[in-house]
């Protein structure tokens, strides 16, 4: 069909998604078949960061190509909305004649502007059975698609898919798809550590089945989930098609951060600033603008998706983003954007750092519940799961990065007339008049997510 004068805009957010779970990022599971396929239709990004976790901020920068700084917006249960001089990316092309939907994402401070929000199920527990996530947000997706399809105007449709997110709880087949043993077998005692985890334990156990002992049975959930959610996805995928829309449209496939499973014992969550949950997938497909088959492996962060959508659709604004349209690294203009920058964590824990190419730096604003040293050093080339903190060891390299990290954040204070919102952020945690812990056993016994209800009423809040 002929293209309109502005393209559709199609943004999967796919919350709690690793890159390195996907096949078409090397996973050696085949846990994203339809994607990988799609991929080839478009390009890929093989180092997408989401530089500040969790949710909350993750999704603000996506969908507003700001920092933390422009937005203030850092911690998961962030108070009051996004700062009214930022601009999210429905409110941006809304004023260019867009019809504008948000599925799964009411609430959120960066969802502000869209015309149409609707929900739908996107938890579970293990005494609800298994859980069709990713079914129930096609259920209420395809309809909305169906009703943008038929209007003259273009359309930008974000969907918050809640597939990988815990509960872990794929229908069949999936729920096997990767897995063949006992999950209950008395001589295993991986998951001893995970259900002594007072924190997090009376969440698992709502979700987790009872007697569970393997923790390689609940990565196998998880990787069963993500294809369960690729699968509803090429339903998705089918219908614009269908639809007669794929030429015309702009799809991206991104996810607000990754998932730390059972990496540095921040258990089946996606809290930590190890890579696990930085590193997120990335997938730009529109027939004729993004190249097919080709894969970027030059840096960029979430903050960049706006300015390259706005230039893939033609549309003009006088915002200074702090992203950078990626078609510079598609047309081959550019190798990379910045291979080194800041990270924020305020999820259940308030840290910040800096990461490089060889380097990661992470540093303790206040005491976690884990227990963790308050500073970590990271070399990523020769330890790249980050599992040897050399902080003791090299503290002249902690010296240097502690100082790129600190004249970064004050030129960007000095920039943006705002102050660092990781140093503010009050009563992060949830708990009034607690202020910032002074130690990690008052983090460890305050910090509790009790079951499913009382987690997604967290995650409501975030989003």
């Amino acid at each position: 069909m002929p293209r309109r004068r502005k393209p559709n805009i199609l943004l999967i957010g796919i919350d709690s998604l690793r890159a390195d779970h996907m096949s078409c990022y090397g996973y050696h599971r085949l846990t994203t078949p339809h994607i990988d396929r799609f991929a080839q239709g478009g390009t890929l990004f093989e180092r997408t960061y989401s530089a500040f976790i969790p949710t909350t901020s993750g999704y603000g920068s996506m969908l507003t190509g700001m920092d933390v700084f422009n937005t203030q917006m850092v911690a998961l249960r962030h108070k009051g909305p996004l700062r009214p001089e930022v601009k999210t990316l429905a409110e941006i092309v809304k004023e260019q004649g867009y019809n504008t939907t948000c599925v799964g994402f009411r609430g959120n401070p960066a969802a502000r502007g869209f015309d149409t929000y609707l929900d739908y199920a996107g938890w579970g527990s293990w005494n609800e059975g298994r859980s069709p996530k990713a079914e129930n947000l096609n259920a209420v997706t395809i309809p909305e698609l169906e009703r943008l399809a038929k209007q003259k105007e273009p359309f930008f449709l974000f969907l918050r898919h809640m597939d990988p997110h815990a509960p872990y709880l794929p229908p069949a087949p999936f729920e096997r798809m990767f897995y063949h043993g006992n999950e209950c077998d008395p001589r295993n005692h991986s998951m001893d550590p995970v259900m002594a985890f007072k924190p997090f334990r009376d969440f698992f156990a709502t979700w987790m089945p009872p007697g569970i002992r393997d923790k390689d049975y609940v990565i196998a959930q998880y990787d069963g989930a993500v294809a369960y959610m690729d699968a509803a996805i090429q339903t998705i995928l089918t219908a614009v098609e269908t639809l007669g829309l794929l030429e015309n449209t702009i799809v991206v496939i991104n996810s607000d951060h990754g998932e730390t499973l059972y990496d540095h014992e921040c258990y089946f969550d996606h809290h930590g600033l190890y890579d696990q949950t930085l590193h997120v997938p990335l997938i730009l497909h529109y027939p004729g603008k993004v190249p097919a088959g080709k894969r970027i492996a030059g840096y960029n962060r979430h903050q960049d998706l706006v300015p390259t959508l706005l230039e893939l659709a033609g549309i003009e604004t006088d915002i200074a983003f702090d992203g950078k349209s990626l078609m510079r690294l598609v047309d081959g203009t550019v190798a990379s954007y910045d291979s080194e920058f800041y990270i924020t964590e305020c999820t259940w824990m308030r840290k910040h750092g800096w990461r490089t190419p060889e380097w990661k730096l992470i540093v303790a604003l206040e005491p976690d519940f884990h227990f963790k040293p308050e500073v970590e050093l990271y070399n990523l080339i020769e330890d790249p799961g980050e599992n040897h903190n050399l902080a003791e060891a090299e503290p002249e390299v902690v010296a240097l990065l502690r100082a790129r990290m600190e004249a970064w954040i004050a030129k960007r204070e000095a920039e943006t007339g705002l102050p660092n919102p990781i140093y503010h952020q009050g009563d992060w945690h949830g708990h009034e008049g607690v202020g910032a812990f002074t130690s990690s056993e008052q983090a460890y016994n305050t910090l509790h997510i009790g079951d499913v209800n009382q987690a997604a009423k967290l995650q409501a809040k975030s989003r």
